[in-house]
């Protein structure tokens, strides 16, 4: 069972951790909002990624479509200019800000949860994500991400509890940096 704070908590730090993955700056207006399921979303296709411990098993997805607009916030991202970015370079970005933001999630998790893996990002057609309740996820949570009102995304957080699960995140916590690499 997860409880309510822990929900809160998966939440607030997938929040954190989209914006410090999908904002070109800190800069940029970036706004978050729950939806209560997919219906809104038309994106074609996702990155999913998991992030696994004893306790539980969390999957981030991030909606996107491959258009014009995508691209040019992808190639911004990265530095890039558009005319660099083919079909091969675009899904690799994409990737790569998906393992960006779990990354950041990961980190922040470890705060409450020793001994967590995370997977390498696989790129699915939307169609999939209809079959997340056959998971018998605990929680899940969609949001619309909205970046300087032109740049639309969807998200969603899935978590398979294996064991009670309960934390609390501090407010202090998700204001920590966006996730600097760590050198082991």
């Amino acid at each position: 069972m997860i409880s309510d704070s822990a929900r809160e908590g998966f939440n607030r730090l997938l929040l954190q951790s989209l914006k410090g993955s999908l904002a070109p700056s800190t800069d940029d207006a970036f706004e978050l909002t729950v939806l209560p399921d997919l219906g809104e979303v038309k994106e074609s296709k996702f990155v999913i990624l998991t992030i696994s411990s004893y306790l539980f098993r969390l999957m981030v997805l991030i909606y996107f479509s491959p258009d014009e607009t995508t691209k040019e916030h992808f190639a911004r991202i990265n530095n890039v200019s558009v005319a660099e970015m083919n079909e091969q370079a675009f899904f690799d970005a994409i990737a790569e800000r998906g393992n960006i933001c779990c990354g950041i999630l990961n980190r922040d998790l470890g705060h409450y949860f020793p001994h967590m893996g995370l997977s390498t990002p696989n790129i699915l057609d939307k169609e999939c994500s209809s079959k997340l309740d056959v998971l018998g996820c605990g929680h899940i949570q969609h949001v619309r991400v909205d970046i300087n009102s032109s740049v639309h995304f969807h998200a969603s957080i899935c978590v398979c509890d294996y064991a009670d699960l309960d934390f609390v995140v501090e407010v202090s916590e998700e204001e920590d940096s966006t996730g600097e690499l760590e050198m082991f």
